[in-house]
């Protein structure tokens, strides 16, 4: 197929797994294709293995480009918003995606009803959505996540062997990877064909190198199959696995049986109670754990943290001139860490925010004694970070926060003009809210369910600015999106946590014009118009679960809205 396709000018794509009588190996199958692609839901299971399938193949069969279809959703139709997305999709750039499909965009047209068609299948990622028009804040995180980890080669320690029986849609971790370590799944056609061994790593031509290679608890393997791994063995390989017995194939049997053993009787040659074998150059490991082994032939965790502190979902890439680590906070809490990275005192960290494209240096570090680099991070609730280490030097100020607390914060409490869209059965005149409230806490149902774009105006004073610090604008917390403005020139969008912007070289010393545009999803209208005459109704949906009586989502500006003064 991939090569009638590329003779008439076209490329395949496809997602190597299947969960229904899959006929095939998944890495042989993906690796014959031009592109490839995981899979995720934004909630549940559904990508648990898939994602992982895809990137190892793409590691392995030399695809820099690992596609997912990304945010594919079941259930509650036109009330998910990227802020619950934000999890699953850092989870499984960790894993190896780096390239996003979002699941779906519906063409509809454009005078027909609102919010439209959906599928019970898909986010509704288009224009008839209501925070589709602000959808540019997610999208520049994913183009800025994605650029980011297609820079380099993926680093990895640990390369398992799935075996060779088929079909097989996904391999295993057995036994299971130590924390900090990372590993890729790997197959009898990359090993036969594409490996050798340097300097005790196993050297793949796709360009990706491991210390260690696991074998699958099986008692099968092809003779020509295992002839090579002796060979990499006796090139320098380190190998954990029980001893293979004989081949799953019948092709020269007896003869192919009596290859196998005979081999692995040279390769597995340790004494009784003994758990290790020299080969060669190598060595050959039973029943051991893989931190053990990993910590004996000098290779420490790539990212780890004192006992006690909680381990941040990673992924690492390395370039010929820096270190490219991706952290994510995958809990709902704030998360203070003090990692060590497997990098070269030589160089110096910055932190990589995606949500707004800044970039700072890091001065508070120190270098262990393996020449390795340790440095307090931390993150708001599933706040992720490209902590990018550069080579140079940079000054040490461990008196300093890498992510300091403000300096000072001011509560804005001045009444907030809130003027909603009157085309969408909201109230005619601007209303004054001289507090901050949830949308569906007022007793009008005009307010209580209304969806889409409010846009909310105070004034701040600002009595003195102090020209050393900066100073952002923190909405507290949004439902479910929101786009500023200060003194009239737009200063960014927020759409996850923590929900605030840098409005340093807009501010002036006075009165200051803010201005927050805040738009919510199509649910609450959509439970409103049911307890309407149906000639009275705005909406319209294919899919249609809710009632006029079930609970309706928070709405709106939430606050506290405040002024916060950082000194870097």
């Amino acid at each position: 197929m991939r090569e009638i396709a590329n003779k008439n000018g076209l490329k395949t794509w496809l997602e190597n797994y299947g969960h229904w009588g899959f006929p095939s190996e998944f890495l042989m199958y993906g690796g014959q294709s031009d592109e490839i692609g995981g899979e995720f839901w934004s909630e549940g299971s559904l990508g648990d293995i898939e994602n992982r399938a895809a990137s190892s193949c793409g590691h392995i069969y030399g695809k820099n480009v690992i596609w997912a279809e990304s945010c594919t959703s079941g259930g509650p139709v036109f009330s998910r918003y990227p802020a619950i997305m934000k999890q699953r999709v850092d989870r499984f750039f960790t894993e190896g995606i780096n390239a996003t499909l979002l699941h779906l965009y519906i063409q509809q047209r454009p005078d027909s009803l609102e919010p439209g068609l959906s599928a019970w299948f898909g986010n509704e990622f288009n224009r008839k959505n209501t925070w589709y028009s602000q959808i540019s804040t997610f999208l520049d995180y994913l183009k800025r996540c994605n650029y980011m980890l297609q820079q380099g080669r993926y680093v990895a320690d640990v390369a398992y062997f799935i075996g060779e029986d088929a079909p097989k849609m996904t391999g295993i971790c057995d036994p299971e990877l130590p924390a900090g370590y990372s590993f890729d799944y790997i197959n009898g056609e990359i090993l036969a064909d594409h490996a050798k061994v340097v300097d005790g790593r196993l050297i793949l031509d796709s360009g990706m190198q491991y210390r260690l290679l696991v074998l699958p608890k099986q008692e099968t393997m092809r003779p020509e199959l295992l002839a090579k791994i002796e060979k990499l063995v006796k090139d320098g390989l380190n190998i954990l696995g029980p001893k293979p017995l004989r081949s799953p194939s019948l092709q020269n049997y007896p003869e192919a049986d009596n290859k196998v053993a005979e081999t692995a009787n040279r390769m597995w040659t340790m004494a009784e109670g003994e758990k290790s074998a020299t080969v060669g150059k190598g060595t050959v490991w039973v029943d051991t754990p893989i931190d053990f082994i990993l910590n004996k032939i000098g290779v420490k965790p790539d990212l780890s943290v004192p006992y006690g502190e909680n381990m941040p979902l990673f992924i690492h890439r390395t370039l010929d001139d820096a270190e490219i680590y991706f952290l994510a906070n995958p809990t709902e809490k704030r998360l203070e860490i003090t990692p060590t990275f497997r990098v070269s005192d030589k160089m110096y960290a910055q932190a990589w925010d995606a949500t707004n494209g800044e970039v700072r240096n890091l001065h508070h570090f120190d270098i262990d004694k393996d020449g390795n680099i340790t440095l307090p991070v931390s993150f708001e609730p599933l706040q992720s970070w490209f902590i990018v280490f550069r080579k140079g030097k940079i000054e040490q100020k461990n008196d300093v926060a890498n992510f300091p607390q403000p300096a000072a914060v001011d509560t804005l409490s001045n009444a907030w003009t809130v003027s909603f869209d009157t085309n969408r059965r909201a109230p005619k005149q601007p209303v004054i809210m001289n507090t901050l409230a949830d949308w569906t806490s007022y007793p009008t149902d005009t307010i209580r369910n209304y969806s889409g774009t409010a846009v909310y105006t105070t004034t701040m004073p600002v009595a003195e600015l102090d020209t050393t610090a900066s100073y952002k604008l923190n909405l507290g917390k949004v439902m479910v999106m929101a786009k500023i403005k200060v003194n009239g020139t737009d200063a960014g969008g927020v759409w996850t946590a923590p929900y605030s912007v840098d409005i340093t070289p807009l501010l002036k010393q006075g009165d200051n014009q803010i201005e927050v545009a805040v738009v919510n999803n199509y649910k609450n209208r959509i439970i409103g118009d049911l307890s309407l005459p149906e000639d009275q109704r705005t909406t319209w949906t294919n899919i249609q679960i809710w009632s006029p009586t079930d609970e309706l989502q928070p709405s709106g500006l939430l606050g506290p809205v405040t002024l916060e003064k950082y000194i870097y």
